[in-house]
């Protein structure tokens, strides 16, 4: 079998279809109304992304938001910039990424971020992603505001301003 044939193997005809079909239209990240109009009940709906998580075709990232594992990824692993997970996750709403991870973007430091923190008033905790570390860490909503809009290939992430990291990378020294 070829490799494109070995990758698809285990997979249903109406999984193929509708991972297919969201390749196509290049929607690697989908919430479970994307795909409600395949399914004719709920119940299927709830199936076909347990299988599918069961698969590791897709990876969980919030409550409705899943992350699509392309077919075309020969080994089954697949990697997305981090700063765009972040937002997926949050939904685009109520957080801004900070931290070294931040200082990264501005070009502050050299130094790759091995974490990535999310603050936001919504959540808090540790997570896993695609071989990714997200912190998530509790902040007001005034200090929301202390973030601008930057486009990320293509998607608009939220980040910490720039004098404002640079006065936190002054603290640190």
């Amino acid at each position: 079998m070829s490799k494109i044939n070995d990758n698809i193997l285990g997979l249903s005809k109406n999984e193929v279809a509708i991972i297919s079909d969201l390749e196509f239209r290049k929607q690697y990240f989908f919430s479970k109304n994307d795909i409600s109009k395949y399914f004719d009940n709920v119940n299927r709906m709830y199936y076909f992304i347990h299988r599918l998580l069961e698969k590791k075709r897709i990876i969980k990232l919030s409550k409705d938001k899943y992350y699509l594992i392309p077919i075309k990824s020969r080994t089954g692993f697949w990697s997305e910039n981090p700063y765009i997970i972040a937002d997926e996750m949050m939904d685009s709403k109520d957080y801004y990424i900070g931290g070294w991870a931040a200082a990264y973007f501005w070009r502050l430091t050299d130094q790759i971020p091995m974490k990535y923190e999310i603050y936001t008033n919504k959540r808090s905790g540790k997570i896993e992603i695609l071989n990714e570390h997200f912190i998530f860490r509790k902040t007001t909503k005034d200090r929301l505001d202390n973030s601008v809009v930057v486009d990320i290939l293509g998607h608009n992430v939220k980040i910490l301003e720039k004098g404002k990291i640079e006065r936190w990378i002054q603290l640190r020294s």
